[in-house]
């Protein structure tokens, strides 16, 4: 199907921008609390709401226009690193607002909101280099936003339709999967909680588990980065696999640093900086100082995984209202766990090991598809390939 196509600055295709709200945050629900995203929740071009906090909206109102809409696009607009991260929300689960570290973007009449949000996405290497100021002051420039990114878009709002069902296609493809993958996680926890609770036996955490330790390369080689290996850090955990990351080492770098190549299945925790999240590594890669590999002596991966849960759990429990800013070695050496006994840890393993093999082969799906979404995103959104001719 052929369409007039037009290029004009994002700003003549807004219709409503603004930062989000300075919150008065509340630890517990209650009738006039509300959900208020942060940046961390936006990653990946997805909004997740498990970072997100509350708001009590009884202390500080906020005006109707800021509370987020269905395809909302969402911009981080401070932070190194993360100034101008975008992504576009799908339905919102509960009332919802984004604080002052995020911008909510609406469309005007002249284009769909949700071929905006993909046209956007399509520009996101521009926009993240739109940051500006020192080191942890760091703001996405919002004229610049507004003046720079051109947008290339179809007059045809059928057109526009085409192109971006062919791209949520993809999207509600990795959604479906990713909701599978909790699923999945939430019928092996339970399971695991069901034979944990019946255990009779207590042991050290040390003595069924090895803590062992990473190291970063020289920042300022270049031979040491950029290579084929995953250099795990505490950004990249993920749910639970990690199969891609931030920053790679190459052999020589690998050589060069305190880190091991751990292979899949290896247990990640974090230990400063974001502390206490714990993953497993998809594919094999090296990992920093500010994490843990925890690997079994003669115990299955998966229940050092659902071990480590319970410890570090328990850890955070033991530091409340105090700050929990670290987990050092002498926290496990010190830490005791219940162990299931032969007959429950096989019977859990005979359901979960199936269980963690698909969530594996789902994530993997997942990036595949991230990939060719993210390969066909600007070619469709510059009209350099013609959305009729594209079968998935």
């Amino acid at each position: 199907m052929t369409s007039k196509w037009q290029e004009v600055p994002l700003r003549e295709l807004v219709g409503y921008i603004s930062k989000g709200i300075a919150p008065s945050y509340a630890e517990k629900e209650s009738g006039t609390t509300i959900r208020v995203l942060n940046q961390k929740c936006n990653r990946n071009f997805q909004i997740s709401y498990s970072e997100s906090r509350l708001h009590d909206t009884g202390k500080k109102r906020v005006p109707a226009e800021r509370y987020v809409r269905e395809y909302d696009i969402l911009i981080n607009s401070t932070g190194a690193g993360t100034a101008g991260r975008i992504a576009q929300i799908g339905s919102v689960p509960q009332a919802t607002t984004v604080d002052g570290h995020m911008i909510i973007l609406r469309a005007n009449e002249k284009i769909l909101q949700k071929y905006l949000g993909y046209a956007l996405k399509a520009h996101q290497w521009e926009v993240l280099q739109l940051d500006e100021g020192s080191t942890g002051q760091t703001e996405l420039n919002r004229e610049r936003l507004l003046d720079e990114i051109m947008i290339r878009y179809p007059e045809s709002f059928s057109v526009q339709e085409e192109i971006v069902l062919l791209l949520e296609s993809i999207d509600i493809k990795m959604l479906t999967n990713t909701q599978i993958n909790d699923n999945l996680q939430q019928q092996a926890s339970a399971l695991f909680d069901s034979f944990y609770k019946r255990a009779i036996v207590e042991v050290g955490f040390t003595e069924i588990i090895q803590i062992l330790g990473g190291g970063t390369p020289k920042t300022g080689e270049s031979s040491y980065w950029n290579g084929l290996i995953p250099f795990f850090t505490p950004k990249d955990v993920g749910s639970p696999y990690t199969l891609s990351t931030e920053k790679t080492i190459t052999e020589e770098g690998l050589s060069h640093c305190n880190s091991r190549l751990y292979p899949v299945n290896t247990v990640f925790v974090t230990a400063r900086g974001t502390v206490g999240k714990v993953g497993m590594s998809g594919v094999p890669m090296a990992m920093n100082q500010s994490c843990y590999a925890l690997v079994g002596n003669d115990t299955h991966q998966l229940l050092v995984y659902f071990y480590t849960l319970k410890a570090v759990d328990r850890l955070k429990h033991k530091a409340s209202g105090a700050v929990f800013d670290a987990i050092t070695t002498r926290d496990f050496d010190s830490e005791c766990i219940m162990k299931l006994s032969a007959g429950d840890e096989k019977a859990f393993l005979d359901v979960a090991e199936p269980i963690y093999q698909a969530l594996l082969s789902n994530s993997i799906e997942n990036m595949r598809l991230a990939v060719l979404r993210d390969s066909l995103l600007p070619k469709l959104m510059s009209g350099e390939i013609d959305v009729s001719n594209i079968q998935l």
